[in-house]
């Protein structure tokens, strides 16, 4: 029997799932009491499968059957013919288990004779002089230490493991370190299993990669520069006119947009009534923030040309000035917020100058301003 790789993710697995497991089971069928202080104990003698759950489960009874338990504190101190399968916090067993136990918990302490086999999940597992266990115990923990008996194998995903009783087969462990293990402690072979390592990549992979997502990026926004320079020129002109004289104001709106718009969202978006208006709203500011980006390739490119060049041409320069910025580490994160503050800003005050009743906007494009009568003000 050979433990090939037992990942630490399974730990938190397998106590949610026997959390949730138990529970169900125990919403079912319950065996005893609850005291006021949430714990619950259960003696005497019982039939068939029992199930128990609360704050502090303690079974110091005799089940003729299974045990099912889950609860921050379980303890196992009387005799079970069954198997025991339990998730809490601290699981400590004290008494005798005549089948096979199955444990998820932040603590674990054998201290009892478990006829069978164990499988544990733990931060901490203990087998204490007094434990034991007559067949194989696999599982993983952070840290394990057997002062007991095991009459078979022991298996183990570990950081470190301490071996000072008497393990009856062969020890098998995946750990970073080398065991603790007494000498005639373990009556088969002693096998230690590297975890498995990621290979770090070789400084050429990295800059290729870089080099690559580079030629990606380049190739790939400068489509969307360059349908943006052909089909919205002057309403590229339009927006980034704002960041010309004053881009400040422009920074200063997007960045309140940009704090404010997602959580008014987010508020419609829990209320049954706001939720179509959310989702729209989600989506046009998704477009808005997306399209920052050809603002923002746009005004560079009137920055660096200064006047001169056709629109598309604006737009292909700025856009391969902002693609570069955009993979350098650590720059590209200012170089991201700053474009996403100015483009919105700058998108923001487009529509408020266009707004349909502003009657500049009306005189701006030539359309007729009606006139009205004068009306008294206080």
């Amino acid at each position: 029997m050979r433990l090939a790789r037992v990942p630490r993710w399974i730990l938190g697995t397998s106590l949610a799932i026997g959390v949730v497991a138990v529970s169900l089971a125990a919403g079912a069928s319950t065996a005893g009491a609850a005291s006021p202080a949430g714990a619950l104990s259960a003696a005497g003698s019982t039939e068939g499968p029992q199930f128990y759950t609360g704050a502090v489960v303690d079974v110091t009874g005799t089940v003729n059957g299974d045990v099912y338990a889950a609860g921050q504190s379980v303890t196992i101190s009387g005799d079970i013919t069954g198997d025991v399968i339990a998730a809490a916090q601290t699981i400590t067993i004290t008494g005798t288990v005549d089948g096979d136990v199955r444990l998820a918990a932040q603590n674990v302490t054998v201290s009892g004779e478990v006829t069978r086999s164990g499988t544990i999940f733990a931060a901490d597992i203990a087998i204490t002089p007094s434990g034991a266990f007559g067949d194989d115990v696999v599982g993983s923990a952070a840290t394990a230490t057997v002062s007991g008996d095991i009459g078979r194998d022991l298996l183990l995903s570990v950081d470190r493991l301490t071996i000072s009783g008497a393990v009856g087969g062969d020890v098998s462990y995946t750990s970073d370190n080398e065991a603790l293990i007494d000498e005639g402690a373990v009556t088969g072979t002693v096998e230690r299993i590297e975890p498995p390592r990621t290979p770090e990549p070789s400084p050429w992979a990295v800059i290729g990669g870089w080099f690559l997502g580079l030629l990606y990026a380049l190739v790939a926004l400068s489509l969307i520069t360059l349908l943006a320079g052909l089909l919205l020129p002057r309403w590229l002109h339009q927006v980034t006119d704002h960041l010309i004289p004053s881009p400040w104001k422009a920074l200063l709106v997007g960045f309140i947009a940009s704090m404010t718009v997602p959580v008014a969202l987010l508020f419609l978006l829990v209320t049954v009534v706001g939720a179509p208006l959310a989702l729209a709203g989600i989506l046009i500011w998704s477009v808005l923030t997306l399209a920052s980006f050809a603002y923002g390739a746009y005004y560079l490119g009137r920055v660096v040309l200064r006047g001169h060049g056709q629109p598309l041409v604006k737009s292909l320069v700025g856009g391969a000035i902002l693609i570069v910025a955009l993979h350098i580490p650590w720059l590209n994160i200012l170089v991201w917020l700053a474009m996403v503050f100015f483009g919105l800003g700058a998108q923001l005050l487009e529509f408020h100058r266009q707004r349909p009743w502003s009657t500049k906007t009306r005189e701006a494009i030539g359309a007729p301003v009606a006139t009205r009568p004068p009306v008294a003000t206080l």
